[in-house]
């Protein structure tokens, strides 16, 4: 019995301490991206304080307060970024700077698409739903995406859906699919949810899930035969 009570303590333990865990993981990720965004601007700070204050320039030499410093920086850019791009001045400034990218190829290349996805995900696509189940890695198998845009394949005519596929729980990285529209799965879901679906491993979700059109048509079948 003490082994039973045991075991099952460890397990409820184990149970409670995996969200926690998982949270840490994805907080830990994007809080580090960000501090190391301003990392370099506090280090070169900090150095140069220290050849005016060595002894100020020590005490903040320290890894705890440089990535708090980092942070609070990188936020401050952020919200001075953003506060900027809503204001004429700032979304002209924003024009000229996309002017200058646009002049290296390369550069244009990666900043211009990125630029693009960030963009057509915030807005809701005319006449598709953004989020979609689609099959993969194989039929039968369902993954979570958002068609970013749909084209029309030359010879049939087909509309085809480029559908972002992100991975779990960090959604950053991902793959691209070209899925025939009539094969996609669409659900009334909001990025939102999709987000929390997708970094949570599905704990949170629906208590629905949308079927596809082939599951209808295979039970209809079923039931007429």
């Amino acid at each position: 019995m003490p082994r039973l009570r045991i075991k099952r303590y460890l397990i409820t333990g184990l149970l409670t301490f995996i969200p926690l865990w998982v949270t840490w993981l994805v907080f830990k990720f994007v809080l580090g991206m960000l501090a190391g965004i301003g990392a370099p601007l506090v280090g070169a700070f900090v150095a140069a304080l220290t050849q005016i204050a060595p002894r100020l320039g020590e005490s903040l030499n320290r890894g705890w307060l440089l990535f708090i410093l980092a942070l609070i920086i990188t936020l401050a850019a952020l919200y001075l970024l953003g506060w900027l791009a809503n204001r004429v001045i700032g979304q002209r400034l924003l024009d000229t700077f996309d002017g200058w990218l646009a002049r290296i190829p390369l550069v244009q290349t990666i900043y211009g698409g990125t630029k693009k996805l960030m963009a057509v995900l915030q807005q809701k696509p005319s006449g598709m739903q953004r989020v979609v189940l689609i099959d993969f890695p194989r039929r039968g198998m369902k993954v979570v995406g958002f068609v970013t845009r749909v084209m029309t394949e030359e010879g049939t005519g087909r509309e085809m859906a480029a559908v972002y596929i992100p991975t779990t729980p960090n959604p950053t990285g991902g793959y691209l699919e070209l899925v025939p529209v009539n094969e996609l799965t669409p659900t009334d879901w909001t990025m939102d949810q999709a987000m929390a679906f997708i970094i949570s491993g599905g704990a949170v979700a629906p208590d629905t899930l949308p079927a596809s059109a082939t599951s209808l048509t295979n039970d209809h079948a079923k039931d007429h035969a």
